[in-house]
């Protein structure tokens, strides 16, 4: 588990609102293995479109297990991320296998997901 003492906190905290930098990012934030958030959230001016905390807690935890799947990881390779567009908003997740977290983003429905990705990957690039 990380605690905020941890270098990796600050450096997952500071890639986290870089991220939320970004125009079309609403949400970015780490999950751990249970599916809680960590660190992170919404950006500011961002009023939630899932109010019920219980499901997003739901949320969390199906996308913090389904990312850390390994059935698959022999024949086709491990996962890079898991995208789902929604009409209202695109819900990736990028797992870090190492650490057994789990990175989730939420942005506009207009996103191209594969440079949201590129882009994902450039900030946390080295971090895993």
């Amino acid at each position: 588990m990380i605690n905020k003492n941890d270098i990796l906190y600050k450096i997952y905290e500071n890639n986290c609102n870089e991220l939320l930098d970004e125009n079309y990012i609403r949400f970015a934030g780490i999950i751990d293995v249970h599916g809680n958030l960590i660190f992170g959230g919404f950006k500011k001016e961002i009023k939630p479109l899932e109010e019920d905390e219980i499901k997003l807690q739901m949320f969390m935890e199906f996308v913090s297990k389904l990312s850390i799947r390994k059935e698959y990881d022999k024949s086709l390779g491990p996962i890079n991320y898991l995208a789902a567009r929604r009409d209202k908003v695109v819900l990736i997740s990028f797992p870090f296998p190492i650490s057994k977290i789990t990175l989730l983003v939420s942005a506009s429905p207009k996103v191209n997901i594969e440079k949201l990705a590129k882009t994902v990957t450039n900030i946390f690039g080295g971090v895993k």
